[in-house]
């Protein structure tokens, strides 16, 4: 068997193989409501053969959204239609995962469709929050700066959205500390000028994440994954960088996450982002291997050949697909046919692979 499709136990759940769809917002919500393109987005890479399905970027507030598309789990009412989606995803075989958001500044825009530019607040926005008060582009109106009353309300909304989750039906939570979001926001130094417990060292620029991560274990079973995607580096002097990257995920570890998804950038305009195939990989091989906590390899993994090296080489634990998985959902069917390995397919498909 190759290493693409042997299994994964984390702890009481097994991924029958290590391909996983990243979550990637589809902008198709309206106040927050899945509606039957999820299900169909999310379900085609169920029946696809990835292991886990994690679905897009879920806001915790409405305020947290990046667009007025965004799905949201902030009341309970959005729980009924991921219902739906979630137990079709787990007919198929597949884990449902959810990754569970907050845009801080990079929040009110317009879908990428429309610009993808910022919404003034006289012009169908809202009244984005960050660390401190600056705005992502020149151009946007200034964020306010979140008081202690505003981080206490973040993190019941983590807490209460995670609750939500397990109601829903997910199997895994991942926590979205990365892409310049708000918990980002409070990693880096660029974007995080406070002067309080929230900000200057790394210990007190970490600290709402961990809180986040503690608030949410509370609702959270211990025997389902948790996991925390970051953002391994800004590419830009002065912010984040790999060895805050690898400092923050072997305490993530001892607090009990499993997980650490490794992704890049997103903080500021201006970063210089080395884009080729798999560049973000020596991040997750660097926290892997320092701090022996499992992570997952994400951009530009396009090949199955490519996906098969990186965790025979043990680069990473996980291999998760974004583009690629909208370009061939059934990437994982596609993979094994190139490795040789014979997998169960849908019923409703099995002419297909008689022939």
């Amino acid at each position: 068997m190759s290493k693409l499709f042997s299994p994964l136990v984390i702890k009481d759940i097994e991924f029958k193989n290590r391909m996983v769809i990243s979550p990637m917002c589809q902008y198709s919500a309206i106040d927050g409501f899945a509606n039957d393109w999820h299900l169909v987005h999310l379900g085609s890479r169920a029946v696809g053969g990835a292991a886990l399905v994690i679905q897009e970027a879920t806001a915790v507030s409405a305020e947290g959204r990046i667009t007025a598309g965004d799905l949201g789990l902030y009341k309970d009412e959005h729980i009924e239609k991921l219902q739906v989606i979630t137990k079709f995803i787990h007919k198929q075989g597949a884990l449902a995962g959810i990754q569970l958001a907050h845009a801080g500044r990079k929040a009110s825009c317009s879908v990428p469709w429309n610009g993808g530019n910022q919404l003034k607040e006289v012009a169908d926005g809202w009244r984005t929050l960050a660390p401190t008060s600056v705005a992502f582009n020149i151009e946007d109106d200034a964020p306010e700066a979140l008081d202690s009353d505003g981080i206490l309300k973040v993190i019941e909304d983590f807490k209460a959205a995670a609750k939500r989750s397990l109601v829903a039906g997910y199997k895994v939570v991942e926590i979205h500390a990365a892409h310049g979001y708000l918990i980002h926001q409070f990693l880096s130094p660029l974007s995080n000028h406070r002067i309080d417990n929230y900000g200057g060292s790394f210990e007190n620029r970490i600290r709402l994440l961990l809180e986040i991560v503690k608030a949410i274990q509370t609702v959270w079973p211990q025997n389902l994954p948790l996991f925390v995607r970051i953002s391994a580096t800004d590419w830009a002097d002065g912010g984040w960088n790999i060895d805050e990257a690898v400092k923050l995920s072997a305490i993530l570890k001892k607090a009990g996450v499993d997980l650490i998804d490794c992704s890049s950038g997103g903080l500021v305009p201006y970063a210089k982002i080395p884009w080729r195939p798999g560049y973000q990989v020596t991040f997750a091989e660097r926290i892997k291997k320092e701090t022996g906590i499992l992570t997952s390899a994400v951009g530009f993994i396009t090949e199955v050949q490519q996906a098969e090296h990186i965790l025979k080489k043990g680069e990473a634990d996980l291999i998760l697909l974004g583009r690629e998985s909208l370009r061939e959902p059934y990437f994982a069917i596609k993979a094994a046919s190139v490795l040789g390995d014979d997998i169960t397919w849908p019923l409703q498909y099995q002419r297909a692979k008689l022939l």
